[in-house]
């Protein structure tokens, strides 16, 4: 191995030399605690330390760094308190997760690293929608993120890349290329000589770096950054070094020839430069002992202060309460002027107007520039706000909303749209395992709203119809929002945009240019977790949101004998118990509308919440209203078969008449 220390003083040698073996150090003695039990699972990095110490030492303590579970040099040579990173593989409070991920899946803004999540691929958005901030603030900062070669069969890392590219976006693409993906080696995994080749198709620059060589590391990527900084662009790496042990302790490498072992063996990091250091005379036998000395000696003295740390005790009220960052919610009144709006013009409006009150706000999706988005929503805001806010993108639904995860890592806020919500299922795994997961984890909210055009009742068949909304009410981390009036659409959605956390906003398509409403013309806000009482009435409850409000009140209409208490629910995360309770408890009587199929909908929820709180004033079985299960279809007599309006009424009269 050829080392070249050209340009660079001795100090910076040695100093390396020390990033170099801290985490190795460090690995030796976790692979003794793991077998005595003291920690719960270890990925090992040896032989692979160069790469993360030489890529860290290159970048500024500012940018931003998304490490992968063998990058322990990532957090050593950011000077990470080691007892932070023994407490959080024990599990114990001073870690960077409470105890509620292990490992390396952990960020921390305090050292600009955003940790792995266990399904890789989202890490290359994430570290677009960093770069995008950073090129939108002009801070001419790299953001740098790593993979193995493994990773890069994923989709997102596909998606990831070509924004990059499109987009020019500051980022370092680092692949460590270390010869397995757990057991299954590179010729099964891809077709290709080198992965940096794949750069050509994406129009980007790529290297190629000897991954065990720190001096080529820490040269070639300090020049490439510098580089980058200058003139902003992606720059894919591939780093050729090996994995030494399992891809975690468990799994060991009797899959690996021996003769291959033996061979990178030979190339290990740390034993080729101390020997280039010694024959430089930069480094005496007495200075390696040392080092390594003072190294373990502030290992054992972090050690002592996690291991007497106590266990973390659990509480209930804390663990709910981290779900989601606090939102403050400040009520905005806007009643002087109104203007009858189509529920379409009312959420145009509030987004605009959202777009002028936050003033870095941005907007992404699919045609939403210069075309104004499918529905129009959008139309002229270019014009208005820019083509840097407001942003059209390539068809690669993980990777924008993994963008705009990274984008609220660095400060700002985000507005996706998603053409039609059923394309939502091309980015679901960002919005179930990232957005919704982060604030939880590691306390980094997630300051996105996804718009989400949904419903049936247009035509439109199986792939542009469903409402999926219980897709997302399921997972604990995300907010639901539905409203079937233009006024609540406007309201709602300003709410949604000044909320720090992950919201879904669901526009019914039907409603859109069929409703009209006074809406105030100013910028006013609404809450979450309140619903509306559109009606009131003795006999019965009935509980729906978005169009099934209408088809409800259209029956009423036909009825007007009925006396109703109509509930619209608005928001389905957080949900107005108190009003469901409250009207129940005075009917004696409940049914609930939902276009969604039956089974699994949110109105089997609500169903058993009233069953569980208001059983003993119930005067006959909760009733639930809902489509068929089937997927939605095309052609009008049978969407109209598919719907639930069409046997509303019935099962209504049946239920009076109980």
């Amino acid at each position: 191995m050829k080392f070249d220390k050209s340009t660079l003083n001795n100090d910076t040698l040695l100093d390396l030399y020390r990033r170099l073996l801290k985490p190795r150090l460090i690995e030796e003695k976790m692979l003794i605690l793991l077998r005595q039990g003291k920690i719960s699972k270890w990925f090992s990095g040896i032989g692979q330390e160069a790469i993360a110490v030489g890529v860290t030492s290159a970048m500024q303590d500012e940018e931003y760094i998304l490490p992968m579970h063998r990058n322990l040099g990532v957090f050593t040579t950011r000077n990470i308190p080691l007892y932070r990173l023994f407490s959080q593989w024990q599990g114990k409070a001073n870690g960077f997760t409470k105890g509620r991920d292990r490992s390396f899946h952990f960020g921390t803004q305090q050292y600009k690293i955003v940790g792995m999540i266990s399904h890789l691929g989202p890490q290359f958005g994430v570290a677009d929608g960093i770069a995008l901030a950073s090129k939108l603030k002009n801070k001419n900062q790299v953001t740098t993120v790593f993979t193995g070669e493994g990773g890069t069969s994923e989709g997102d890392i596909h998606e990831a890349l070509n924004v990059a590219s499109v987009w020019q976006l500051p980022v370092l693409f680092c692949i460590e290329n270390n010869g397995y993906g757990l057991s299954t080696p590179t010729k099964e995994q891809y077709n290709c000589e080198n992965l940096a080749d794949r750069a050509i198709g994406y129009g980007m620059e790529s290297h190629i770096i000897d991954g065990n060589n720190i001096l080529e590391v820490y040269t070639k990527i300090s020049e490439i950054t510098e580089s980058i900084r200058k003139n902003p662009r992606p720059v894919l790496i591939e780093f050729k070094t090996f994995r030494m042990r399992g891809h975690e302790e468990a799994s060991g490498t009797k899959y690996v020839p021996q003769d291959l072992m033996d061979q990178w063996a030979k190339k290990d990091p740390i034993e080729n430069y101390q020997e280039f250091l010694k024959n430089e005379g930069i480094l005496t036998d007495e200075d390696e002992v040392k080092i390594k000395e003072d190294i373990i000696h502030e290992i054992n003295k972090h050690l002592e202060i996690a291991f007497a740390e106590e266990p973390i005790t659990p509480h209930l009220s804390t663990e709910l309460n981290d779900v989601f960052q606090e939102f403050n919610y400040q009520e905005v009144k806007s009643e002087e002027n109104k203007e009858e709006l189509r529920l379409v013009d009312a959420i145009s409006e509030g987004l605009k107007q959202s777009m002028q009150r936050h003033e870095d706000l941005v907007i992404m999706g699919q045609d939403v520039a210069e075309y104004g988005g499918v529905f129009k929503i959008t139309e002229g805001f270019v014009e208005a706000f820019g083509k840097e806010r407001v942003r059209n993108t390539p068809i690669c639904e993980s990777a924008i909303i993994e963008s705009a995860m990274g984008l609220s890592i660095a400060g700002i806020k985000s507005v996706v749209e998603l053409q039609f919500s059923d394309f939502v299922t091309s980015g679901f795994n960002p919005v179930v395992n990232y957005l919704a997961k982060s604030h939880y984890r590691w306390s980094q909210n997630a300051d996105v709203v996804l718009r989400m055009p949904c419903g049936a009742g247009v035509a439109a068949g199986p792939f542009h119809s469903q409402t999926n909304e219980a897709w997302f009410t399921k997972t604990p981390g995300l907010k639901v929002v539905f409203p079937a009036f233009p006024y609540d659409a406007k309201g709602l959605l300003a709410t949604a945009i000044n909320d720090p956390n992950p919201v879904l906003f669901f526009e019914h398509k039907a409603l859109y240019r069929s409703i009209r409403q006074d809406v105030p013309t100013d910028y006013y806000t609404l809450p979450f977790g309140k619903a509306s009482l559109l009606k009131e009435g003795n006999d019965i409850t009935i509980i729906a949101y978005g169009a099934a409000v209408h088809w409800a009140l259209n029956t009423l209409d036909a009825h007007p004998n009925i006396s109703a208490d109509v509930i619209d629910l608005r928001t389905l995360q957080p949900l107005d118990t108190e009003a469901i309770y409250t009207s129940v408890k005075k009917t004696g009587k409940a049914i609930i509308l939902q276009e969604d199929s039956l089974f699994g909908g949110i109105a089997s929820d609500i169903s058993s919440l009233i069953m569980e709180h208001c059983f003993e004033y119930l005067d006959a079985p909760v009733k639930r209203v809902a489509s068929l299960d089937t997927p939605i279809p095309f052609i009008n007599q049978l969407e109209e078969q598919y719907l639930a309006k069409g046997k509303f009424e019935e099962e209504l009269l049946k239920l009076l008449d109980y």
